[in-house]
């Protein structure tokens, strides 16, 4: 008994579609269209290697071409998370930092958190206004607040 590709390609497809709706995370969206062009090549009778090349091929493309777009204008609206809103607030150092001891606190926006500096070099001193550049798991990673004299 032969395997029929073009009902291959379609369960593969819906399979793909019924995780992207699930997840609504554009994950699968991109291999859906490959398969949709498989399911095609199927349908006319291409050899199966050459209906694998166009599912891995369409699939690519529209996974390298498409994607970025896509997150641009579908992620427009999201909320970022609170930890993800301190990225580039200033935040008043209230304990010492010093990446060489793995010690130092910040106080932003009321909230207090451990924090690294992204320099090893020079720690910053209780009081010093820093920037949150990065959050790397609990810790805020912060730069010292260049002063202009403004």
């Amino acid at each position: 008994m032969a395997l029929n590709m073009t009902v291959v390609w379609l369960v593969v497809l819906v399979a793909l579609v019924v995780i992207e709706l699930a997840t609504m995370g554009l994950t699968t969206v991109w291999f859906a269209g490959g398969a949709l062009v498989a399911t095609l090549a199927s349908l006319l009778h291409l050899p199966v290697a050459l209906q694998v090349i166009l599912f891995l091929i369409v699939s690519g493309l529209l996974l390298f071409f498409t994607r970025p777009l896509a997150m641009k204008y579908f992620n427009k609206d999201r909320v970022r998370t609170n930890a993800e809103s301190l990225v580039g607030r200033q935040a008043i150092v209230i304990s010492e930092i010093d990446n060489l001891q793995g010690i130092g606190q910040v106080n932003v926006g009321g909230m207090e958190w451990s924090a690294r500096s992204n320099s090893d070099d020079v720690p910053l001193p209780v009081g010093a206004v820093v920037i949150v550049l990065a959050i790397d798991g609990v810790k805020l990673i912060v730069s010292e607040k260049e002063t202009t004299g403004k």
